[in-house]
């Protein structure tokens, strides 16, 4: 049983691509439930919830509060945490249900696991083919993908983590770094991401300032103060 939940605040443009390769899988019966967390929205993502007969919770604004509400009224055993921006390829939920079978047969150390998606953007510039690179070396080396390469996790694992923190930033680094190497896997399917704030800040400088960010975070920068040098 597999619950998807997306934290939002004001995303009445992105949602609608992010929610469309869930509908698949719910009729396939590879979803039970999709959960919109949301922060406070004023545009119309609401109405995008309500057309789409997803779940709503609604609560305070933050993307690691409003995942962790949203997985508090999860029912799934297996919890896919997903960008509003983040679109999943055609194909993915058959990968996934691959990868739970082989859970379920056994084939890794424990069902305590958690998968992450390879990382695309959505854009045909260089500089996306380069991040893209970028990230791909990261996961290989410090298998340590970020939110929006979407997170699938073992519900049990989840809770005996203590799930997503009240973080102001790096809410996925500190969840991603307590699963530990060992228990987490990179998929082949895609998740692609818009590009809009690559192109809004400029590639180098946006891809400069998250490497600050993740270096001042493993220098044990309290993450208030990153927030404030990330925005």
């Amino acid at each position: 049983m597999l619950s998807v939940i997306i934290p939002t605040l004001n995303a009445e443009d992105e949602l609608p691509r992010a929610m469309f390769p869930l509908v698949g899988a719910v009729v396939r019966g590879r979803v039970k439930e999709v959960i919109v967390s949301d922060g406070g929205s004023t545009d119309g993502t609401l109405d995008v919830v309500e057309a789409a007969g997803a779940h709503l919770v609604a609560g305070e604004r933050g993307r690691g509060p409003q995942l962790a509400a949203g997985a508090r009224e999860a029912k799934g055993d297996w919890l896919l945490f997903l960008h509003a921006d983040t679109v999943l390829e055609t194909g993915w939920d058959e990968e996934v249900s691959k990868f739970l079978e082989q859970v379920e047969a056994g084939r890794f150390r424990s069902s305590e696991i958690a998968a992450a998606f390879r990382f695309t953007l959505d854009d045909f510039s260089g500089w996306a083919r380069f991040l893209e690179t970028i990230v791909a070396l990261r996961c290989a080396i410090l298998r340590l993908p970020y939110g929006d390469q979407g997170l699938l996790i073992n519900r049990r694992l989840y809770e005996k983590l203590g799930g997503y923190r009240d973080m102001p930033l790096m809410e996925d680094v500190d969840l991603v770094r307590r699963i530990g190497r060992r228990r987490l896997v990179m998929l082949r399917s895609r998740a692609v991401t818009s590009p809009h704030r690559y192109i809004r800040d400029g590639f180098a400088a946006r891809m400069l300032r998250n490497f600050a960010c993740l270096t001042l975070y493993y220098l044990r920068v309290p993450p208030r103060l990153i927030a404030r040098i990330y925005q």
